[in-house]
Protein backbone atom coordinates (compact mmCIF):
# COMPACT_ATOMS: atom_id res chain seq x y z
CA UNK A 1 0.00 0.00 0.00
CA UNK A 2 3.11 2.40 0.98
CA UNK A 3 4.83 1.50 -2.45
CA UNK A 4 1.75 1.85 -4.44
CA UNK A 5 0.64 5.88 -2.90
CA UNK A 6 4.50 6.16 -3.38
CA UNK A 7 4.88 5.84 -7.25
CA UNK A 8 1.27 7.53 -7.58
CA UNK A 9 2.74 10.30 -5.08
CA UNK A 10 5.76 10.04 -7.13
CA UNK A 11 4.67 10.42 -10.65
CA UNK A 12 2.48 13.51 -9.60
CA UNK A 13 4.96 15.16 -8.06
CA UNK A 14 7.03 14.64 -11.53
CA UNK A 15 4.01 16.25 -13.24
CA UNK A 16 3.95 19.02 -10.95
CA UNK A 17 7.61 19.61 -11.50
CA UNK A 18 7.11 19.73 -15.39
CA UNK A 19 8.82 23.03 -16.49
CA UNK A 20 6.76 24.63 -19.50
CA UNK A 21 7.44 27.84 -21.66
CA UNK A 22 4.51 29.38 -23.44
CA UNK A 23 4.54 32.02 -25.86
CA UNK A 24 1.95 34.42 -26.48
CA UNK A 25 1.27 36.73 -29.48
CA UNK A 26 -0.79 39.23 -28.45
CA UNK A 27 -2.20 41.34 -31.48
CA UNK A 28 -4.50 43.04 -29.88
CA UNK A 29 -2.24 44.70 -27.26
CA UNK A 30 -4.68 44.10 -24.03
CA UNK A 31 -2.77 41.75 -22.14
CA UNK A 32 0.68 42.71 -21.87
CA UNK A 33 0.83 42.33 -17.76
CA UNK A 34 -1.57 39.37 -18.00
CA UNK A 35 0.50 36.58 -18.04
CA UNK A 36 3.16 36.45 -14.80
CA UNK A 37 5.81 33.50 -15.08
CA UNK A 38 5.52 31.08 -12.05
CA UNK A 39 8.11 28.56 -10.68
CA UNK A 40 6.67 26.05 -13.37
CA UNK A 41 5.17 28.45 -16.25
CA UNK A 42 7.64 30.76 -18.24
CA UNK A 43 5.51 33.14 -20.49
CA UNK A 44 7.25 34.54 -23.47
CA UNK A 45 5.88 37.32 -25.23
CA UNK A 46 6.28 37.63 -29.12
CA UNK A 47 4.47 40.07 -30.65
CA UNK A 48 6.37 41.41 -33.51
CA UNK A 49 6.03 38.00 -35.38
CA UNK A 50 3.26 36.70 -37.36
CA UNK A 51 1.53 33.46 -36.24
CA UNK A 52 3.39 31.51 -39.02
CA UNK A 53 6.65 32.59 -37.17
CA UNK A 54 5.39 31.99 -33.63
CA UNK A 55 4.65 28.37 -34.47
CA UNK A 56 7.76 27.83 -36.19
CA UNK A 57 9.60 29.28 -32.83
CA UNK A 58 7.88 27.19 -30.64
CA UNK A 59 8.50 23.91 -32.58
CA UNK A 60 12.15 24.66 -33.27
CA UNK A 61 12.62 25.53 -29.45
CA UNK A 62 10.06 22.56 -27.82
CA UNK A 63 8.16 25.12 -26.18
CA UNK A 64 5.12 23.84 -24.51
CA UNK A 65 2.40 26.49 -26.47
CA UNK A 66 1.51 28.94 -28.27
CA UNK A 67 -1.56 31.13 -26.81
CA UNK A 68 -2.37 33.62 -30.20
CA UNK A 69 -4.98 36.82 -29.08
CA UNK A 70 -6.27 38.13 -32.61
CA UNK A 71 -6.84 41.50 -33.50
CA UNK A 72 -10.33 42.61 -32.26
CA UNK A 73 -12.27 45.04 -29.62
CA UNK A 74 -13.91 43.96 -26.37
CA UNK A 75 -16.46 42.55 -27.86
CA UNK A 76 -15.06 40.13 -30.29
CA UNK A 77 -11.46 39.61 -29.01
CA UNK A 78 -11.96 36.89 -27.21
CA UNK A 79 -13.39 34.68 -29.99
CA UNK A 80 -9.98 35.08 -31.88
CA UNK A 81 -8.07 33.14 -28.96
CA UNK A 82 -6.04 30.09 -30.11
CA UNK A 83 -4.06 27.70 -28.55
CA UNK A 84 -1.07 25.75 -30.60
CA UNK A 85 0.72 22.91 -29.46
CA UNK A 86 1.89 19.88 -30.43
CA UNK A 87 -0.30 17.34 -28.18
CA UNK A 88 -3.34 17.84 -26.22
CA UNK A 89 -2.58 20.50 -23.37
CA UNK A 90 -3.45 20.15 -20.18
CA UNK A 91 -6.98 20.72 -19.17
CA UNK A 92 -5.26 23.13 -15.74
CA UNK A 93 -3.20 24.95 -18.20
CA UNK A 94 -6.29 25.94 -20.80
CA UNK A 95 -8.57 27.05 -17.77
CA UNK A 96 -5.82 28.93 -16.45
CA UNK A 97 -5.41 30.88 -19.28
CA UNK A 98 -9.26 31.47 -19.89
CA UNK A 99 -9.63 32.46 -16.10
CA UNK A 100 -6.86 35.35 -16.54
CA UNK A 101 -8.42 36.28 -20.19
CA UNK A 102 -11.57 36.90 -18.56
CA UNK A 103 -10.75 38.55 -15.59
CA UNK A 104 -8.76 40.83 -17.86
CA UNK A 105 -11.51 41.35 -20.64
CA UNK A 106 -13.84 41.76 -17.62
CA UNK A 107 -12.03 44.47 -16.02
CA UNK A 108 -11.09 46.23 -19.48
CA UNK A 109 -15.42 46.48 -19.68
CA UNK A 110 -15.97 47.87 -16.72
CA UNK A 111 -13.03 50.27 -17.58
CA UNK A 112 -14.82 51.46 -21.05
CA UNK A 113 -18.50 51.57 -19.21
CA UNK A 114 -17.32 54.39 -17.11
CA UNK A 115 -17.18 52.18 -14.05
CA UNK A 116 -13.86 52.10 -11.55
CA UNK A 117 -13.32 47.94 -11.18
CA UNK A 118 -11.29 48.22 -8.21
CA UNK A 119 -14.15 50.37 -6.27
CA UNK A 120 -16.37 47.44 -8.11
CA UNK A 121 -14.15 44.78 -6.23
CA UNK A 122 -14.23 46.93 -3.22
CA UNK A 123 -18.44 46.61 -3.16
CA UNK A 124 -19.06 43.05 -3.27
CA UNK A 125 -20.16 42.07 -0.13
CA UNK A 126 -20.17 38.69 0.90
CA UNK A 127 -23.41 37.46 3.30
CA UNK A 128 -22.63 34.58 5.74
CA UNK A 129 -26.18 34.22 7.76
CA UNK A 130 -24.70 33.08 11.59
CA UNK A 131 -27.15 30.64 13.47
CA UNK A 132 -27.83 31.12 16.58
CA UNK A 133 -30.30 28.50 18.79
CA UNK A 134 -32.43 29.98 21.23
CA UNK A 135 -29.65 29.12 24.02
CA UNK A 136 -26.98 31.45 22.42
CA UNK A 137 -25.27 28.36 20.90
CA UNK A 138 -23.71 30.03 17.95
CA UNK A 139 -23.31 27.90 14.58
CA UNK A 140 -22.94 27.95 11.02
CA UNK A 141 -22.97 26.46 7.25
CA UNK A 142 -19.51 24.88 8.05
CA UNK A 143 -21.17 23.85 11.49
CA UNK A 144 -23.56 21.34 8.83
CA UNK A 145 -20.69 20.37 6.44
CA UNK A 146 -18.46 19.28 9.31
CA UNK A 147 -21.42 17.16 11.26
CA UNK A 148 -22.66 15.60 8.07
CA UNK A 149 -18.93 14.84 7.42
CA UNK A 150 -18.44 12.84 11.03
CA UNK A 151 -21.78 11.68 10.14
CA UNK A 152 -20.95 10.07 7.04
CA UNK A 153 -17.84 9.06 7.94
CA UNK A 154 -18.89 6.81 10.74
CA UNK A 155 -21.99 5.13 8.84
CA UNK A 156 -19.45 4.24 5.95
CA UNK A 157 -16.57 2.87 8.48
CA UNK A 158 -19.27 0.80 9.98
CA UNK A 159 -20.72 -0.30 6.62
CA UNK A 160 -17.46 -1.38 5.35
CA UNK A 161 -16.20 -2.89 8.76
CA UNK A 162 -19.66 -5.21 8.65
CA UNK A 163 -19.04 -6.29 4.86
CA UNK A 164 -14.91 -7.45 5.33
CA UNK A 165 -15.35 -9.13 8.29
CA UNK A 166 -18.68 -10.33 8.12
CA UNK A 167 -17.60 -11.56 5.22
CA UNK A 168 -14.66 -12.90 7.00
CA UNK A 169 -16.83 -14.62 9.63
CA UNK A 170 -19.11 -16.59 7.53
CA UNK A 171 -16.43 -18.11 5.44
CA UNK A 172 -14.23 -18.95 8.44
CA UNK A 173 -17.20 -21.40 9.44
CA UNK A 174 -17.89 -22.85 6.20
CA UNK A 175 -14.18 -23.31 5.89
CA UNK A 176 -13.90 -25.30 9.34
CA UNK A 177 -17.52 -27.23 8.29
CA UNK A 178 -16.25 -28.08 5.05
CA UNK A 179 -12.99 -29.13 6.54
CA UNK A 180 -14.89 -30.89 9.37
CA UNK A 181 -12.85 -29.89 12.04
CA UNK A 182 -15.95 -28.40 13.63
CA UNK A 183 -16.78 -31.89 14.59
CA UNK A 184 -14.25 -31.85 16.59
CA UNK A 185 -14.13 -28.48 18.43
CA UNK A 186 -17.86 -28.75 19.03
CA UNK A 187 -17.32 -31.69 21.46
CA UNK A 188 -15.92 -29.28 23.57
CA UNK A 189 -17.63 -26.28 23.63
CA UNK A 190 -21.26 -25.22 23.01
CA UNK A 191 -21.82 -24.26 19.63
CA UNK A 192 -23.13 -20.26 21.09
CA UNK A 193 -19.65 -19.96 22.82
CA UNK A 194 -17.96 -21.24 19.49
CA UNK A 195 -20.01 -18.30 17.51
CA UNK A 196 -19.03 -15.80 19.85
CA UNK A 197 -15.92 -16.49 20.05
CA UNK A 198 -15.48 -16.30 16.20
CA UNK A 199 -17.54 -13.10 15.92
CA UNK A 200 -15.42 -11.54 18.76
CA UNK A 201 -12.55 -12.92 17.30
CA UNK A 202 -12.61 -12.15 13.76
CA UNK A 203 -13.75 -8.41 15.40
CA UNK A 204 -10.23 -7.81 17.41
CA UNK A 205 -8.65 -9.24 14.61
CA UNK A 206 -9.77 -6.74 12.60
CA UNK A 207 -9.15 -3.72 15.03
CA UNK A 208 -5.78 -4.89 14.79
CA UNK A 209 -5.47 -5.17 11.61
CA UNK A 210 -6.49 -1.64 11.08
CA UNK A 211 -3.88 -0.39 13.84
CA UNK A 212 -1.07 -2.23 12.43
CA UNK A 213 -2.06 -0.69 9.04
CA UNK A 214 -2.32 2.93 10.30
CA UNK A 215 1.07 2.93 12.87
CA UNK A 216 3.05 1.38 9.67
CA UNK A 217 1.34 4.01 7.18
CA UNK A 218 2.48 6.85 9.75
CA UNK A 219 6.03 4.88 9.88
CA UNK A 220 6.85 4.26 6.49
CA UNK A 221 5.39 7.54 4.89
CA UNK A 222 7.65 9.61 6.80
CA UNK A 223 10.51 7.22 6.00
CA UNK A 224 9.39 7.40 1.97
CA UNK A 225 9.51 11.40 2.57
CA UNK A 226 12.50 11.75 4.26
CA UNK A 227 14.88 9.31 2.42
CA UNK A 228 13.85 9.68 -0.92
CA UNK A 229 11.87 13.12 -0.88
CA UNK A 230 8.69 11.93 -2.13
CA UNK A 231 5.93 14.60 -1.06
CA UNK A 232 3.03 11.99 -0.66
CA UNK A 233 0.76 14.75 -0.49
CA UNK A 234 1.96 16.19 -3.86
CA UNK A 235 -0.94 18.43 -5.57
CA UNK A 236 -0.65 19.73 -9.20
CA UNK A 237 0.88 23.27 -9.57
CA UNK A 238 -1.98 24.77 -10.77
CA UNK A 239 -3.70 23.50 -7.53
CA UNK A 240 -0.88 24.96 -5.70
CA UNK A 241 -1.55 28.38 -6.85
CA UNK A 242 -5.19 28.65 -6.44
CA UNK A 243 -4.82 26.97 -2.58
CA UNK A 244 -1.99 29.94 -2.15
CA UNK A 245 -4.54 32.65 -3.23
CA UNK A 246 -7.38 31.57 -1.70
CA UNK A 247 -5.39 31.26 1.99
CA UNK A 248 -4.18 35.03 1.13
CA UNK A 249 -7.70 35.98 0.85
CA UNK A 250 -9.28 37.74 4.27
CA UNK A 251 -12.73 35.40 3.19
CA UNK A 252 -10.49 32.72 3.61
CA UNK A 253 -8.98 33.40 6.74
CA UNK A 254 -12.83 33.81 8.35
CA UNK A 255 -13.77 30.57 7.21
CA UNK A 256 -10.83 28.66 8.27
CA UNK A 257 -11.90 30.88 11.62
CA UNK A 258 -15.30 29.55 11.54
CA UNK A 259 -14.36 25.97 10.99
CA UNK A 260 -12.35 25.75 13.79
CA UNK A 261 -14.80 27.19 15.91
CA UNK A 262 -17.33 25.02 14.31
CA UNK A 263 -15.01 22.15 15.02
CA UNK A 264 -14.98 23.04 18.99
CA UNK A 265 -18.94 23.60 18.71
CA UNK A 266 -18.99 19.50 18.26
CA UNK A 267 -19.81 16.93 20.95
CA UNK A 268 -16.47 15.31 20.33
CA UNK A 269 -16.86 13.56 24.00
CA UNK A 270 -20.46 12.10 23.10
CA UNK A 271 -19.71 11.66 19.34
CA UNK A 272 -16.87 9.13 20.64
CA UNK A 273 -18.55 7.26 22.79
CA UNK A 274 -21.61 6.77 20.98
CA UNK A 275 -19.12 6.03 17.65
CA UNK A 276 -17.79 3.12 19.55
CA UNK A 277 -20.95 2.02 21.26
CA UNK A 278 -23.01 2.09 17.99
CA UNK A 279 -20.49 0.32 15.94
CA UNK A 280 -19.92 -2.59 18.39
CA UNK A 281 -23.77 -2.56 18.64
CA UNK A 282 -23.87 -2.81 15.02
CA UNK A 283 -21.13 -4.69 14.03
CA UNK A 284 -22.36 -7.98 16.69
CA UNK A 285 -25.68 -7.64 14.91
CA UNK A 286 -25.17 -8.16 11.48
CA UNK A 287 -21.99 -10.84 12.25
CA UNK A 288 -23.72 -12.62 14.03
CA UNK A 289 -26.60 -13.02 11.09
CA UNK A 290 -22.83 -13.25 8.82
CA UNK A 291 -21.74 -16.79 11.30
CA UNK A 292 -25.38 -18.50 11.13
CA UNK A 293 -25.60 -18.34 6.84
CA UNK A 294 -22.40 -20.13 7.10
CA UNK A 295 -23.31 -22.78 9.32
CA UNK A 296 -26.54 -23.18 7.13
CA UNK A 297 -24.46 -23.67 3.95
CA UNK A 298 -22.11 -26.06 2.62
CA UNK A 299 -20.43 -23.29 -0.21
CA UNK A 300 -19.95 -19.44 -0.58
CA UNK A 301 -21.97 -20.12 -3.40
CA UNK A 302 -24.92 -20.92 -1.55
CA UNK A 303 -25.02 -17.95 0.36
CA UNK A 304 -26.26 -15.32 -1.99
CA UNK A 305 -29.55 -15.77 -1.47
CA UNK A 306 -29.56 -14.86 2.47
CA UNK A 307 -27.06 -12.31 1.71
CA UNK A 308 -29.19 -10.24 0.22
CA UNK A 309 -32.01 -9.60 3.40
CA UNK A 310 -29.21 -8.15 5.44
CA UNK A 311 -27.24 -6.13 2.75
CA UNK A 312 -30.73 -4.27 2.01
CA UNK A 313 -30.87 -3.14 5.44
CA UNK A 314 -27.90 -1.67 5.60
CA UNK A 315 -27.75 -0.13 2.03
CA UNK A 316 -31.28 1.68 3.00
CA UNK A 317 -29.88 2.93 6.70
CA UNK A 318 -26.98 4.64 4.08
CA UNK A 319 -29.54 6.03 1.40
CA UNK A 320 -31.96 7.10 4.58
CA UNK A 321 -28.62 8.86 6.15
CA UNK A 322 -27.84 10.69 3.17
CA UNK A 323 -31.00 11.69 2.13
CA UNK A 324 -33.31 12.28 5.03
CA UNK A 325 -30.60 13.32 7.59
CA UNK A 326 -28.81 16.07 5.33
CA UNK A 327 -32.21 17.48 4.94
CA UNK A 328 -34.12 17.19 8.28
CA UNK A 329 -32.04 15.46 11.04
CA UNK A 330 -35.01 15.60 13.55
CA UNK A 331 -37.79 15.04 11.24
CA UNK A 332 -39.75 11.85 11.38
CA UNK A 333 -38.47 9.76 8.95
CA UNK A 334 -34.88 10.39 10.33
CA UNK A 335 -36.20 10.01 14.19
CA UNK A 336 -37.75 6.55 13.15
CA UNK A 337 -35.05 4.75 11.38
CA UNK A 338 -32.67 5.87 14.35
CA UNK A 339 -34.59 3.76 16.65
CA UNK A 340 -34.65 0.78 14.07
CA UNK A 341 -32.03 -1.59 15.34
CA UNK A 342 -30.61 -2.39 11.85
CA UNK A 343 -30.71 1.03 10.65
CA UNK A 344 -29.73 2.83 13.75
CA UNK A 345 -26.04 2.10 13.65
CA UNK A 346 -26.14 4.03 10.75
CA UNK A 347 -28.54 7.27 10.90
CA UNK A 348 -28.19 7.51 14.77
CA UNK A 349 -24.45 8.54 13.68
CA UNK A 350 -25.41 10.83 11.60
CA UNK A 351 -28.04 12.12 13.55
CA UNK A 352 -25.91 12.84 16.60
CA UNK A 353 -23.70 15.56 15.15
CA UNK A 354 -26.45 17.61 14.96
CA UNK A 355 -27.73 17.42 18.60
CA UNK A 356 -29.69 14.50 19.60
CA UNK A 357 -31.48 14.27 23.04
CA UNK A 358 -29.48 11.85 25.77
CA UNK A 359 -32.45 10.00 25.87
CA UNK A 360 -32.93 9.03 22.08
CA UNK A 361 -29.15 8.22 22.18
CA UNK A 362 -29.89 5.83 25.51
CA UNK A 363 -33.52 4.21 23.97
CA UNK A 364 -32.10 3.69 20.33
CA UNK A 365 -29.06 1.95 21.94
CA UNK A 366 -31.11 -0.81 24.31
CA UNK A 367 -33.21 -1.42 21.41
CA UNK A 368 -29.93 -2.53 19.55
CA UNK A 369 -28.74 -4.56 22.19
CA UNK A 370 -31.94 -6.24 22.64
CA UNK A 371 -31.92 -7.08 18.92
CA UNK A 372 -28.65 -8.23 19.45
CA UNK A 373 -29.59 -10.52 22.37
CA UNK A 374 -32.42 -12.01 20.38
CA UNK A 375 -30.93 -12.22 17.10
CA UNK A 376 -27.59 -13.84 18.55
CA UNK A 377 -30.15 -16.42 20.09
CA UNK A 378 -32.00 -16.91 16.40
CA UNK A 379 -28.53 -17.60 15.23
CA UNK A 380 -27.25 -19.73 17.74
CA UNK A 381 -30.39 -22.13 16.54
CA UNK A 382 -29.14 -22.41 13.17
CA UNK A 383 -25.76 -22.21 14.40
CA UNK A 384 -25.95 -25.46 16.57
CA UNK A 385 -28.13 -27.60 13.82
CA UNK A 386 -26.14 -25.75 10.94
CA UNK A 387 -22.76 -27.23 11.29
CA UNK A 388 -23.45 -30.69 10.99
CA UNK A 389 -25.52 -30.18 8.14
CA UNK A 390 -23.85 -31.27 5.09
CA UNK A 391 -25.25 -32.32 1.32
CA UNK A 392 -28.28 -30.45 0.79
CA UNK A 393 -28.64 -27.04 -0.18
CA UNK A 394 -31.05 -24.58 2.93
CA UNK A 395 -33.53 -23.00 2.32
CA UNK A 396 -35.61 -20.03 4.37
CA UNK A 397 -38.33 -23.51 5.53
CA UNK A 398 -35.61 -25.69 6.58
CA UNK A 399 -34.04 -22.68 8.46
CA UNK A 400 -37.22 -22.05 10.34
CA UNK A 401 -37.61 -26.05 11.66
CA UNK A 402 -33.82 -25.41 12.78
CA UNK A 403 -35.44 -22.79 15.01
CA UNK A 404 -37.84 -25.56 16.59
CA UNK A 405 -34.94 -28.14 17.17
Amino acid sequence: MIALISVVAYLAQLNTNKKRTISILDQSGLFTEVFENTDNTTYNYTNDATVEEAKAIVKEDEQYGLLYIGKGNLDTVGETVRFYSEDSPSLTVISSLENKIERKLRDLKLVANGLNAEEIKAAKANVSILQESFDGQKSSKIDNILKLAFGGIAGYLLFMFIIIYGNMIMRSVIEEKTSRIIEIIISSVKPIQLMMGKIIGTSLAGVTQFAIWIVLLAILSTVVSIVFGIDLTAAQGQQQELIQQAMDSSTMQNEISLAIQSFQNLPIANLIIAFLFFFIGGYLLYSSLYAAIGAAVDNETDTQQFMLPILMPLILAVYVGVFTVIEDPHGTVSTIFSFIPFTSPVVMLMRIPFGVPMWQQVVSLLLLVGTFTLTVWFAAKIYRVGILMYGKKPSYKSLMKWLKY
